[in-house]
């Protein structure tokens, strides 16, 4: 891999950029107008997706979808950053599409349950015992509160000064 391309522009391709798009890079050969396969992503996971053997660029649409982690050996990480579609490009040297997707961000319903207090929403992880869990769309105060108690959390498990 030696770059990957964004609305923003360029980057070296070694961390990156949008969701779950990909897994039609396989099986995918040199573009064809036919439908887009869509690979599905759930927020704050990850899929395990191999690039065609040529591919040396990676175009993603939105990097704020979904992240992208290209590996040396032709693995291609995609991480659900937030809700939503995007698309994923792979070119060869000489720039001719070898596949195309889209990548489909989705919220993981699994054990989360969530609060609505009127126009607040809250979210918890239930897996067995309810924890807070900030999820997308939960109210800014809950978010913030319970996001800087991870934060901090994190940080003093990571050996850094709490912020």
């Amino acid at each position: 891999m030696d770059t990957v391309r964004t609305a923003e522009g360029s980057r070296p391709a070694r961390s990156f950029l949008s969701a779950a798009i990909v897994s039609v890079l396989l099986a995918a050969g040199p573009a064809v107008a036919a439908p887009l396969e869509s690979v599905v992503v759930l927020v704050d996971h990850a899929k395990v997706i191999r690039l065609p053997a040529q591919a040396q660029t990676v175009v993603v649409g939105n990097p704020a979808i979904a992240d992208v982690t290209v590996q040396r050996n032709g693995v291609m990480i995609v991480t659900g950053k937030s809700y939503g579609v995007t698309n994923l490009i792979a070119l060869d040297a000489t720039g001719t599409l070898l596949a195309e997707s889209l990548v489909r961000v989705s919220p993981d319903g699994d054990a989360v349950l969530t609060v609505q207090r009127g126009m607040e929403r809250e979210s918890y992880s239930c897996t067995p015992q309810c924890q807070p869990s900030v999820q997308l769309g939960d109210s800014q105060k809950y978010f913030s509160e319970a996001g800087a108690q991870a934060s901090s959390r994190n940080a003093m498990a990571s050996g850094a000064a709490p912020r």
